[in-house]
Parts: structure tokens; sequence; C-alpha cells
């Protein structure tokens, strides 16, 4: 068995953590850091197959150093003209390498415009069926499980841009950004623990809190800083213009350009919830849409996504985040539902900037389930025919991209052959399972409280 002072960044070896369960496990988990406080061990790991939010310090009695796996040794780095290559990763690198974004979603079917949709009985039990695309085979279901889809794809991600606020990479997954930098963040009344390494000082990130200001989201050092702040702080509300309002909750729109130093904040804080971006401080090219909760003492900042002013891939969101103490509450399906809604007032159809967090694409699959069951379940029949739709109108109506449409029914499993054509089947499990949760779905939006104007970034220069 090896001892406490063999064991090395790079070993391998099973770990005690406690599940959702309550329970003991012992996962295989990589040794990403060590380090002495008082003559004490610890050991930073991430569990192998686990999302990196689960990373932590532990000490070594929960090692199981019987199974331990040492790191084999690499090959030394091969030169070039005497000079040593570029790492992987690197900018000398990513500069060269083209990419290709995969997406999530099926490809999509050609002649999509004649999909048609129609009432058809399935065994007895089927309330509702649409017809689905003629003469083509029907194709396998491309969305993953929860389990293989943290990131939404499995595909290469698309090359670093370097005008981004927050955009996807994974070339900087080194050591360092691989690790959480900061302990813990108060915000406001809640205190939250980070999930993932953020750029913020060097010096920031040896304190045991980082104090906040929940209105301008400025970071400081210390408690007493923070109070000093909040006496010249005269914001009670985010930057910029309040575009929604209904009950406590209010929306408001943030210009990256105008507003850059909230942009900033917002950016930073935002990095420590999401893992597959990388941040840069150009936010000019983005708009920022920040969701609120009111009371008495002011808006507080709830969630937000970021849009990009002009898109060329009809991306209506980059980034999209529910703060933690707001999660599983149906915010982040009402983020969502306002993102479609501006795509609406802008005449447009949208999809999310790929890659998706596993939270993100599960929020997405049944947002886009939900709002297309609740059209094919209203479809009315004429003459008693079965009631028809195209692709093409569901995208309209909804604003969601044609590819998410196709493979939202296609990850319901929906598509069945009949008599020579696809029909899309409502059994009724689907049925009573999409009215349950529907009932849970109390926060909507309503589009007669949304003041919003589209603008024409196109002909504004440099935005």
């Amino acid at each position: 068995m090896a001892e406490v002072g063999e064991v090395t960044e790079g070993c391998r070896l099973p770990v005690l953590r406690r599940n959702q369960d309550n329970e003991d496990e012992w996962p295989l988990a990589e040794i990403l850091s060590v380090k002495d406080i008082s003559g004490r061990k610890l050991f930073y790991v991430h569990y192998i197959d686990f999302n990196k939010r689960l990373d932590e310090w532990v000490t070594h009695d929960r090692l199981d150093l019987k199974k331990i796996q040492f790191p084999k040794k690499e090959a030394k780095t091969p030169t070039k003209n005497g000079l040593p290559g570029s790492r992987p990763g690197s900018p000398e690198r990513e500069v060269k390498r083209k990419v290709e974004v995969v997406s999530p979603a099926t490809p999509v079917p050609a002649s999509t415009e004649t999909t048609q949709a129609s009432v058809f009985p399935q065994n007895g039990s089927a309330r509702r069926a649409v017809a689905a695309q003629p003469g083509r085979k029907r194709k396998s279901n491309c969305l993953g499980t929860d389990e293989d889809s943290q990131d939404s794809s499995d595909g290469i991600p698309s090359a670093p841009r370097m005008t981004g606020s927050l955009v996807s990479d994974r070339s900087h997954d080194d050591i360092i950004t691989r690790m959480k930098n900061i302990e813990c963040i108060e915000l406001g009344r809640h205190r939250l623990k980070p999930w993932y390494f953020s750029p913020y000082p060097q010096e920031l990130t040896t304190l045991p809190v980082l104090y906040l200001c929940e209105f301008c989201l400025k970071y400081v050092k210390s408690l007493k800083c923070l109070q000093r702040h909040l006496t010249k702080c005269d914001l009670r509300h985010p930057p910029g213009n309040e575009i929604y309002r209904k009950g406590t909750i209010s929306f408001f729109e943030i210009d990256g350009r105008k507003n850059k130093s909230y942009s900033q904040n917002l950016c930073l804080l935002a990095k420590c919830f999401l893992d597959h971006k990388t941040l840069y401080y150009d936010t000019d090219p983005f708009l920022f849409y920040v969701m609120t909760e009111y009371d008495c003492k002011g808006f507080h900042i709830v969630g937000y996504f970021s849009k990009e002013k002009e898109s060329t891939e009809d991306y209506n969101v980059a980034c999209i985040l529910t703060l933690p103490p707001y999660q599983r509450r149906g915010y982040g399906k009402l983020l969502i539902e306002f993102s479609y809604e501006l795509s609406k007032v802008e005449g447009k159809t949208g999809t999310p900037e790929k890659p998706l967090s596993d939270l993100g694409l599960l929020s997405y699959r049944s947002y886009w389930s939900q709002t297309i069951l609740e059209i094919l379940m209203n479809l009315k029949s004429e003459n008693g025919e079965r009631p028809q739709i195209t692709i093409n109108e569901i995208s309209e109506i909804t604003s969601i991209k044609k590819e998410d449409v196709i493979s939202t029914l296609q990850y319901l499993n929906l598509i069945n052959y009949y008599k020579g054509q696809y029909i899309l089947t409502l059994s009724e499990d689907i049925v009573d399972g999409h009215e349950r949760a529907m009932l849970k779905r109390i926060l909507r939006i309503d589009s007669k409280c949304l003041h919003f104007t589209p603008k024409d970034w196109s002909k504004r220069g440099k935005w």
C-alpha cells in the first residue's frame, strides 16, 4: 500500500464521498493539487465521470491508497528549429486550428416545409398525432441523456471568439482553471459556493468570503469595504432599461458597451457557475438581460442571459444562468421563455449558443417539449379530418428554430410510420405528463407586459 507522501498530482484512486441519497460511495478520482496546511495535507480531487462542480478538497483519510494509480511519465515535448512546440490549446495553436461546431440537435431533414400534423389513434389510447416528413427514414435520437451530455454535445467546440464576454472553449482547461479558486461569495442575503474557476484578481482568491454589491456587482475583500461601498452606491436595480415588469419580476436590458463595468462584473460572477465558457473583457458586442425580483430594498438579481447584438447563426442566447438560490423554482424556464418572446418581437427564430451546460440542456429540452406539445394539443380538427400543421408553422409560432423543433420531436419519440407517411403520435402518457408539468409551471411571461423595441445593429456602426 502506498504512503500518503507518495500521493502526487495526476494520481488516480478511489475517494470517499457522500452521494445524493446520503450514502457513502468510492468513485475513482484524480488528484489535481496537493497543499499542506499546518502539517496537514489536503488533496484537491476531481471525480472521474462526475461534473466538475463536485470537485473538492479532501483529507488523506478519504483516500483508498490500496488502489492508487500513479501517473505515467510524459514524453518530452517535441521541438522544431530548436524551440519547444506550443502546447495544445495555446493561443498560437488555437489561431491555426480550424474547428467546427457540432450541434446536439439531429440534422434537419430536407423539405421540412411539407411536414404536416394530424390526429391519429394509437392502440386506442392516443389523443393526437402529427404527420411527419414523408419520404425519409426515421432518424435515431441524437440528443444524449443527462449523463452523457454535460455540455450538450460530444462534438468539437468552437474556437474562442476573441470579442466575446463568455464564449465556448475548452482550450483553457489547464490545471489552474480546473480548480475552484473562490471559496464563498456573499451576494445580498445569499452566500454562494462557486462551482467552477472564475478569473477574479489573484489577491481575492485567498479570502474565506468574497463580497459583492448585489446591485452593481462590484467585488470587495471585506464586509467593512462592502458597507462603505453601499453608502456610496446609489443603484437599487441593474443599470439599463426596464423592459418588462409583472408582479415582482422585472427584466432589464443592459448594453455591454454602455455599461461595461457592470457587464464585466456580471460575467465574472456567471463564470463561477458556467464551466465550458472562457471570459474575455470585451462586452461591447453583447446585450445582457437581467431578471430581478423586487422587494422593499430593491431589485435583486435572480439570473440573466446574454445575446450578441448581431448573430450570423441565429443565436438568441449566448450565456444563460439562474443563480443557485433561485434554481428549481421555474426561473430558468422563465429566462428561456423571455428570450423567445424577444425573438418573436424581432420576427426571427432563435437557438441557444452551443455547447449548453448539463443543467442548461435539461431546461431547454423541457421548455421546447412543453411549448411544442402545448401547440399540438391545442390543434383543432376541421370537417372531421386530422388537424394539420407544418414544422415551419410551429417554428414561426414559437420562434424556436426548425432544427430544435425536429430534434425535440425525435427526443420525445413521437415519430411513427403509418400508411406511407411519418406521423407524430401523442400517447396518453405524453399528454398526462405534459398536463402535470404545466400545472406546476406557475411562472409565465405575459407578452402584454413587455415593452421592447428591437434595434437594427447593422446600421449602428460599431454597436
